[in-house]
């Protein structure tokens, strides 16, 4: 049993260590002979106060109680309701875009909000270790 959960463990490591790389990676597209260039990681000019977090920072700024004040529980408490699915990757990402963490229109980006869910999913993991 503890050897599969340190084989999660190493592979949640090694697929956080290259999102980095992956996230960064930009796509170009051509639309009427003009390239657009989308960088994922760039935010808009006007949200200076706005930083990106990445799914499991986010995760981990919750779990250490930086979303206290927009009505998300830390530690344990916040473990037990993300296993009873009380908390979910949207209430997280909406607590982080009231808090100015993230650009509101992550709420309605499906790629992060999976990878929110993942690492909720793999929060009680976390805390065991912890």
């Amino acid at each position: 049993m503890k050897f599969s959960m340190l084989i999660d463990s190493l592979l949640v490591v090694a697929s956080m260590t290259l999102m980095p790389g992956i996230i960064s990676a930009q796509t170009v597209a051509t639309n009427s002979n003009e390239a657009i260039v989308s960088n994922w990681n760039t935010l808009s000019s006007n949200s200076s106060s706005v930083s990106h977090l990445e799914p499991f920072d986010l995760v981990a700024y919750a779990y250490q109680g930086g979303l206290l004040q927009h009505g998300i529980p830390s530690g344990g408490t916040l473990v037990f309701k993300t296993l009873n699915s009380n908390i979910l990757a949207k209430d997280l990402v909406m607590a982080a875009v009231n808090a100015k963490k993230l650009q509101p229109q992550v709420l309605h980006d499906q790629n992060y909000l999976n990878a929110v869910s993942s690492e909720l999913i793999a929060l009680p993991d976390y805390a065991a270790a912890d």
